[in-house]
């Protein structure tokens, strides 16, 4: 599976030794390596189909400090979807009110129907980048009419899409649009953070001897500038590994 990492904060801190640390997890994920630096409706994105460890061009990038607010960082371990730069995370697409939202997935969709529709309109071949095209067509649809959603309004849709979605399926994901970021993991034990200096951060496993905590699960949280703003319910669809699930990612692993 891929890994993670997340930071929203009030102010810029420069996080590469973070960072630095996370990436040097990529050998056992060594199908692309993805960072975000976001800020209102601007997200530049770099990202490769490489093994970040293997990167010039990262060892490069993290010799500069990165300086944001948000931040979203993504190792690839391809279970659906070639080693392609189009099936590299974050994926980023704006809604028709011009809200860029930002993507990064941990996990596998094996069934949720409504995903389908997608295949033939994404830019690459992954269950992550459907997900976010999901996302945003919702978003759009609810705000037809010239009905301006706020914020508790998007988390609240949001709220319900990701809890149906998790049901059978396994989806760590965080999504950022441009002025909350949302966190959800629903596989016990596999998302942490760290509060440190006003800001947070995220991670598949915890990067230092701090005190990491571990993410509540099976729920939405949503963070603005550090802070905890938005908790969703439980909905109790916590993603347990089957022999069935397990058979699916090793099939479409060994047609990568």
């Amino acid at each position: 599976m891929c890994e993670l990492f997340g930071y929203s904060a009030e102010t810029e801190y420069e996080i590469n030794d973070y960072l630095k640390t996370f990436y040097k997890r990529s050998p056992q994920h060594p199908n692309g390596w993805g960072l975000a630096c976001m800020e209102g409706s601007e997200a530049v994105i770099e990202k490769e189909p490489l093994q970040a460890t293997k990167s010039h061009y990262l060892k490069e990038r993290l010799s500069f400090p990165v300086l944001s607010k948000n931040v979203f960082a993504h190792i690839r371990f391809a279970t659906v979807g070639n080693e392609e730069y189009s099936n590299c995370h974050p994926h980023s697409k704006k809604d028709n009110a011009g809200r860029r939202w930002t993507a990064i997935h941990n996990g596998t969709i094996f069934d949720f129907p409504p995903l389908s529709k997608y295949v033939k309109i994404q830019k690459g071949s992954t269950d992550s980048e459907r997900i976010l095209l999901y996302i945003v067509d919702k978003m759009n649809r609810a705000e037809q009419q010239d009905k301006r959603l706020s914020g508790k309004e998007r988390f609240e849709i949001l709220e319900c899409l990701i809890g149906n979605m998790a049901k059978g399926n396994k989806l760590n994901f965080m999504i950022y649009d441009g002025e909350y970021m949302y966190v959800h993991t629903n596989y016990k034990d596999s998302l942490y953070y760290l509060e440190k200096d006003g800001a947070i951060m995220f991670s598949t496993y915890p990067l230092t001897r701090e005190n990491w905590k571990k993410v509540p699960f099976t729920r939405l949280l949503a963070y603005q500038k550090g802070k905890l703003v938005f908790t969703g319910r439980n909905h109790g669809n916590e993603y347990f590994d089957s022999e069935e699930n397990m058979k699916f990612l090793f099939r479409n692993f060994s047609e990568l």
